[in-house]
């Protein structure tokens, strides 16, 4: 590998155009990609595609007048200093600020790129061109300022803001949601049950353990399972099981962990505790993000842990 230092003008070039063509083709799939959610930001990544592909032209044009059509053929991974990219363009979920997180860091990249090798050009054409595209490069601190505000206005933003609250409700806080109410609640009946039956905190605290990481695993795959979002638009399936499941587990744990406390009705104030503020969490994220209200969350769900709760109590205590 070479450093950036020890390339030719040539090679400088030939890189360029190379990496002015390869980012043209990324910010196309980013569109493609965004185009039915975000059109706004999609307009925008085609724009940098088209403003990427004037500069290899610009390039090539420099290339040609000064060594011919000939180009050597060089590419990022043949010189040393430029980042590793994580592919995320190839991702079916693509997320529209992993998009813009990547496009920023794409340009901040090239400014540097432009930079470096306009300080070492000797052609004065060369230099003039790689220092005017460092300077372009250096002014695309953010898409909205990059290529015009016109693209993403105030409403445009207002929609796809919109669009990634729906998208995040129903990929990540609906099957979280969903866990969470089954391991905060389905749990409470076998632990209450084991500590009242057996009262001895270490004896609870295994079952609760048992019976989180249970139904953690069997939630989460239930969601995976469930359908590929391709048409509901859910998402990633197995973000949705890991969601769901990591959240069933956490709503076991919670009430279950107080019986690591030796002295029983200590550990089973505190886990009571424990429920209390759970059941207030579940009402309020319905409250949140699934348009319930407070009042009537908070009562469905205390109501429901309370009738698993004195289940579990009643069977143990018989």
């Amino acid at each position: 590998m070479k450093r950036i230092s020890e390339l030719t003008e040539p090679e400088v070039l030939a890189l360029a155009i190379a990496n002015e063509e390869e980012d043209a083709r990324i910010y196309l799939n980013f569109a493609s990609k965004l185009r039915q959610q975000f059109p706004a930001s999609a307009r925008v990544f085609e724009d940098m595609a088209a403003e990427e592909s004037h500069h290899r032209h610009l390039l090539l044009e420099l290339y040609e007048r000064k060594y011919g059509k000939e180009l050597p053929y060089i590419t990022r991974a043949d010189v040393k200093g430029f980042l590793k990219r994580n592919p995320v363009w190839l991702a079916d979920g693509l997320r529209i600020d992993t998009a813009r997180k990547q496009a920023e860091t794409m340009e901040y990249e090239a400014s540097i790129f432009y930079a470096k090798s306009a300080e070492q050009a000797r052609d004065t054409d060369v230099r003039k061109l790689l220092g005017d595209l460092a300077e372009i490069e250096k002014k695309h601190e953010s898409l909205a300022a990059k290529l015009g505000e016109a693209n993403l206005t105030p409403n445009a933003r207002a929609e796809e803001d919109a669009t990634k609250r729906r998208l995040f409700v129903l990929q990540i806080v609906q099957p979280g949601l969903a866990g969470l109410i089954d391991g905060s609640i389905s749990t409470l009946a076998p632990i209450f049950a084991a500590a009242f039956a057996t009262r001895i905190s270490w004896d609870a605290f295994l079952v609760g353990l048992a019976a989180s990481i249970g139904a953690g695993i069997s939630m989460g795959l239930t969601e995976a399972l469930s359908d590929d979002g391709e048409i509901t638009g859910r998402g990633h399936p197995w973000v949705r099981g890991v969601a769901c499941g990591v959240m069933t587990a956490v709503g076991g744990l919670g009430h279950t962990l107080p019986y690591l406390i030796h002295n029983f009705w200590t550990a089973t104030i505190i886990a009571g505790i424990v429920v209390a503020v759970e059941l207030a969490a579940i009402a309020y994220i319905r409250w949140k993000y699934m348009e319930t209200r407070f009042t009537s969350a908070l009562v469905q769900v205390v109501l429901g842990g309370l009738l698993v709760l004195v289940t579990g109590i009643v069977i143990g205590s018989s």
